[in-house]
């Protein structure tokens, strides 16, 4: 009987030691917000990625839906809609990813931890282009909560996303036209407000 006992308090302490039972996992960092971004090996999913980036308010996987010319060739370039430029001049000087950066970083400074970017599209419409390029065009509706009381909250109009494969095999926006289609102030507007001057 004894052997017995000691043959299963043997296999019970073999069994607890094969298995990460008292190891401990790596915590997640408290000051990453989780993320749905997901490698943008489709159009699909840079478009999902894009809106998501926006949602969660994560600067870097905005960026990340833009061009790398190290990997793609083409510059990121972003084309104002008309009269945006001559209210905010930054618009037309080369409107760059590092822009993006600073844009995006000014304006989820503005906004609530727990509030997200809302943006809906509508007549979207996916075309593929001779040179292995997709052309992305719909109409947009962008709620922004941010906490400055002199700008609009709400921005619509239209927009063009020409988007490529890079040498990585992943989906990037290599332009961005933005389009004015009503009397609401247009994204453009929103860049130009809160990029730095």
């Amino acid at each position: 009987m004894q052997k017995e006992k000691v043959a299963f308090l043997l296999l019970l302490i073999i069994s607890f030691c094969g298995c990460d039972l008292f190891n401990t996992r790596t915590p997640e960092r408290p000051d990453q917000p989780r993320s749905n971004y997901e490698v943008a090996v489709s159009p699909e999913i840079l478009l999902q990625n894009f809106t998501y980036s926006l949602a969660e308010k994560n600067v870097q996987n905005y960026l990340n839906c833009f061009s790398d010319s190290s990997f793609s060739g083409k510059d990121y370039q972003f084309l104002p809609s008309a009269g945006s430029g001559s209210q905010y001049p930054v618009l037309l000087e080369g409107w760059s990813k590092k822009n993006e950066e600073q844009f995006f970083n000014n304006l989820i400074s503005h906004i609530s931890l727990d509030l997200p970017i809302t943006f809906t599209k509508s007549n979207a419409n996916l075309t593929f282009s001779g040179d292995n390029s997709r052309v992305y065009t719909a109409s947009y509706f962008l709620n922004v909560p941010h906490n400055d009381v002199s700008i609009p909250q709400n921005y619509e109009g239209e927009l063009q996303f020409n988007m490529v494969r890079d040498s990585r095999q992943v989906w990037t926006i290599f332009l961005w036209q933005d389009i004015k289609s009503s009397q609401n102030a247009s994204w453009s507007e929103l860049k130009g407000f809160y990029s730095p001057n």
